[in-house]
């Protein structure tokens, strides 16, 4: 007697039915996905890139005119006699330009744990407290606590998270806004060194220090703006070595190009600060003191603006350009406009080394974030951040006191400045291994996930013959 098969257990409809099944087994995930965060390109994030704006001119336009104080150090509190004058003096400068970078990578942790509004809004405040504290002082050395560590390190922390809360409402337009925020600096130090000549010659360096509080006093008002969008991560319940991996971000170093970066920058950064600080006693011994030197710190300021809008966009929207190439670039010609500051006989060949000198200054600040972005992602920026300006601070501080230590010894400026060159050509030269660093690991990257498609392709299969295995079974 024929049986009469079932067409489920035939494998003609059957087999069909359960090749779907299967078909929809594999393809639906174990996890709901997360909800992908957008960014919102504009809206509250132009607030914001203002107020960042105002804290990248206020830190970065304050410390780039200290040519004009230090000067003003040298007459307040210098003696012509005294061998190592430059030197000490530098030391105020320097050190506080170093401690801004310096206090990175513990700003960086704040930041996570914290939030960018609370840690600039206290950072600000702090800066405040340390500026207005150095116009009390009496002697050099206070200034190298009020100045130099307090003020700097409350810059510190009222910078870094300018630079992390744009990641929250930009992505497509982020180097744009980068370039448009770091340019607030070029604003500030175009007109903060004619702003601050008329104060220092009428009210003199301590009131000057105290109307410059009003800056600082702005600057804690913007940090309220700083309203964030990314979801926050989850606190660890977990102890000890566990929590501290959470805290102090590793996944940053497991990064080879991020390595290179963050050790080849602070190479190239030990001549960068140099002209900051001895640029203005360098033309006032060569051209004499009555020469317009504010005119070049206009220079460097007009030109670095305008160099962080034209890269900002050309990395954003210039198909092929990578940004690594674009910071190598800058490097290199920064090192040569250092050295060729002892070779200008005419104040206009300055006046066009330093507008050089601007312009590739601005391409190399306004593309650190978004490098730091393509690098380690998102979620890992705040501490990729925070621990290279970390490293950098090391150069910042080293730099000014040895050019101004070789000034004193030398009698000029010449030696100093042909060394502060060097290092960035260097640095320049170590960041060219970062592309093929990273185009090794996308290759290494796309041959594991074409293996991990391949195995799920065969556990697809597998998984089909049971199938079709067990419905012959149940036919038997």
């Amino acid at each position: 007697m024929a049986v009469e098969k079932n067409p489920v257990e035939d494998g003609t409809v059957g087999s069909k039915e359960a090749e779907e099944k299967e078909d929809s087994k594999v393809s639906i995930p174990e996890k709901s996905p997360e909800k992908v965060f957008v960014h919102p390109e504009g809206g509250w994030g132009w607030v914001v890139m203002l107020a960042a704006m105002w804290c990248n001119g206020s830190v970065f336009g304050i410390q780039n005119a200290f040519g004009l104080m230090f000067l003003s150090l040298l007459r307040e509190f210098g003696s012509e006699d005294d061998d190592d004058l430059r030197f000490k003096t530098a030391w105020v400068g320097s050190l506080s330009m170093g401690m801004i970078f310096f206090c990175s990578p513990i700003v960086s942790i704040f930041t996570d744990m914290l939030g960018c509004r609370v840690t600039a809004v206290g950072g600000a405040a702090v800066g405040l407290v340390g500026l207005l504290a150095s116009s009390f002082v009496t002697s050099l050395g206070p200034l190298y606590f009020t100045y130099g560590i307090v003020f700097a390190c409350g810059c510190s922390f009222a910078y870094q998270p300018s630079l992390v809360i744009l990641g929250h409402y930009f992505k497509k337009r982020l180097g744009l806004v980068n370039g448009i925020v770091t340019a607030g600096s070029s604003i500030f130090t175009i007109t903060l060194p004619f702003v601050l000549s008329d104060l220092l010659e009428k009210v003199g360096l301590f009131n000057t220090m105290r109307i410059l509080c009003i800056l600082m006093f702005v600057l804690m008002l913007a940090g309220f703006t700083y309203k964030p969008l990314l979801p926050t991560k989850p606190k660890s319940t977990e102890k000890g070595c566990a929590r501290l991996r959470q805290i102090f971000n590793v996944n940053i170093w497991k990064s080879s190009g991020y390595r290179i970066w963050a050790f080849g920058i602070p190479a190239a950064l030990y001549g960068y600060f140099v002209p900051y600080v001895h640029l203005m006693n360098h033309v006032e011994e060569r051209f004499g003191k009555d020469t317009n030197k504010e005119v070049l710190l206009m220079c460097i300021g007009i030109t670095s603006g305008v160099g962080r809008l034209i890269f900002g966009q050309v990395a954003d929207y210039v198909a092929g350009v990578n940004k690594v190439y674009l910071q190598v670039t800058s490097f290199f010609v920064i090192g040569l406009m250092s050295m060729m500051i002892p070779l200008c006989h005419i104040f206009g060949g300055l006046i066009a080394v330093c507008l050089l000198m601007g312009l590739f200054d601005g391409c190399f600040i306004c593309i650190m974030a978004p490098i730091a972005f393509e690098l380690v992602g998102a979620n890992d920026v705040s501490q990729a951040i925070g621990f290279l300006l970390g490293l950098m601070s090391v150069p910042m501080v080293v730099g000014p006191p040895i050019a101004g230590a070789l000034r004193d010894k030398l009698g000029s400026y010449d030696v100093a400045f042909y060394l502060a060159g060097i290092p960035p050509i260097i640095g320049g030269a170590l960041l060219c291994l970062i592309p093929w660093v990273e185009a090794k690991r996308r290759k290494k990257q796309a041959m594991s996930k074409e293996q991990e498609v391949s195995q799920k392709m065969i556990e697809h299969n597998k998984a089909q013959e049971d199938a079709q295995c067990k419905g012959g079974e149940s036919i038997l």
